[in-house]
């Protein structure tokens, strides 16, 4: 892909996903390709399994982290719910990048809200619909934790940047010692996404 003067994104999920090692990833893979990076991040109850939002923003001048809603090129949800949630800050035909995957929140499993029957028709519209099964690409690399990477991987594929930058990104950002494993992760989501080209 042509680089582009601009690349907004949200990475958006539930606290324990991993979202904010995907969000340092792709922050570097930013300033490897000379952007200026500004990243903010929302953790609100994430460690009760609340929502942790990533605004993430590269571009020749950055002047704010955040995303301003309608004009994200890309947001990559780790759950179907927060993919929902957050659609709106896309661009019109901007990337909706979803994680397969449903994690009921507090009020649905206490009775007082319903999880949305038909979230799938929901997620169409005007985007770019790319939905991944990370759970099970994450369980095929070696653990079900790597879903971070293989969002990342399916992501790579539609920004700028060859893998190898990417690949540069992930050695200088994952600990040495589970490099291995998510470099696996990461490679299996960016073939998951080859029939989306």
């Amino acid at each position: 892909m042509v680089k582009e003067d601009k690349v907004d994104m949200l990475l958006v999920g539930v606290g324990g996903q991993g979202t904010i090692l995907a969000s340092k990833v792709l922050a570097e893979v930013g300033r490897l390709l000379g952007y200026e990076v500004k990243l903010s991040e929302i953790h609100g109850m994430a460690q009760r399994g609340g929502s942790v939002v990533t605004h993430l923003r590269w571009g020749k001048e950055v002047f704010s982290p955040m995303v301003v809603p309608g004009c994200a090129s890309a947001v990559v949800a780790f759950e179907k719910l927060e993919a929902l949630r957050w659609k709106n800050c896309l661009r019109p035909g901007g990337l909706l990048l979803v994680n397969n995957w449903i994690i009921p929140p507090l009020p649905v499993l206490t009775g007082q809200a319903r999880y949305p029957e038909n979230i799938d028709e929901l997620l169409h519209g005007d985007c770019r619909l790319v939905v991944i099964e990370g759970e099970e690409l994450a369980r095929q690399a070696g653990n079900q934790r790597t879903v971070n990477m293989v969002l990342l991987g399916a992501l790579s594929v539609f920004l700028p940047g060859e893998k190898e930058v990417w690949e540069q990104a992930l050695r200088v950002r994952v600990p040495a010692k589970f490099l291995e494993l998510n470099q696996r992760a990461f490679a299996l989501g960016r073939d998951a996404v080859a029939r989306y080209l």
